[in-house]
């Protein structure tokens, strides 16, 4: 079994201090009450802990309600059908790519409605793009579509950094009144499919993203977002989560908080 020895030292330095790290959870490509997301479901109730869960407005199916009703949940959307609209030769993007803008907004709004309808309350208007991508034209006009926030992959102002993870796009600066509250870890790798990304890299991984955020390289108020993808995981995955979650759940340098927090705290732009 991995060793959170790693994590723990530095966890250890940031309770020392006295200070914590603001720590949330997404999970994304929600469609149906499958095996996959009960069992997650399933971990987050039994840490105690919330998630959020960003849902596919049009495959979704009727029982995705009940299986989202769980306390502690909050729904997110994922694009709209995570469909790729990319050029031939380009990298997959739904919110984006060979389509007018006012075609991208419009299918965006429908998948805003069906959402806002089917969860009310447990609802909140943010967008997480497909795979963590989406054209500056698009997430300019976020706001006047409704949408509070803005949830991609990496360090903030930074959205749709390229694929599951990835890096390689160019940054993207973020309209007035968009909040960005990005995912930062992934236990998945995505080159050649997904994949168990390993529990001694992720464990390395983290600790080294809390170390940065202590010393001030990267921001020190930006909260840390664990990224899932309940669909995909083996059981290497499943295990590591767990143990990941009992980890983080107990220490107190974690605050553990739900998304509809960290939006309330965040300054506005």
């Amino acid at each position: 079994m991995q060793s959170f020895d790693l994590l723990d030292e530095e966890l250890d330095q940031w309770a020392a201090a006295g200070r914590a790290i603001s720590l949330w959870w997404r999970d994304d490509d929600a469609a149906a009450a499958t095996p996959q997301l009960a069992r997650l479901v399933g971990a987050a109730r039994r840490h105690r802990l919330p998630i959020a869960i960003a849902a596919v407005p049009a495959a979704m199916q009727a029982d995705l309600v009940g299986a989202l009703a769980a306390p502690g949940i909050t729904v997110l959307q994922h694009g709209y059908a995570h469909t790729n609209h990319a050029g031939p030769g380009r990298r997959a993007v739904e919110c984006g790519g060979e389509r007018p803008l006012e075609a991208v907004l419009a299918e965006l709004g429908d998948g805003m409605r069906i959402l806002m309808r089917t969860f009310g309350a447990s609802f909140l208007p943010f967008l997480v793009p497909p795979w963590n991508r989406i054209d500056p034209a698009v997430a300019a006009a976020l706001p006047q579509q409704g949408y509070l926030g803005l949830s991609g992959f990496g360090p903030r102002p930074y959205q749709g950094l390229g694929g599951e993870g990835s890096t390689e796009d160019a940054p993207l600066v973020l309209p007035p009144r968009l909040t960005a509250i990005n995912a930062h870890l992934d236990l998945l790798t995505w080159k050649g499919g997904p994949a168990f990304a390993g529990a001694e890299k992720l464990i390395r991984l983290l600790a080294e993203r809390l170390r940065d955020r202590r010393l001030g390289l990267t921001d020190p108020d930006e909260p840390l977002g664990i990224l899932t993808h309940h669909l995909d995981h083996d059981e290497a995955t499943w295990s590591f989560l767990e143990r990941l979650l009992g980890r983080v759940g107990a220490h107190p340098a974690i605050r553990f908080v739900p998304i509809t927090t960290l939006l309330t705290e965040s300054p506005v732009r």
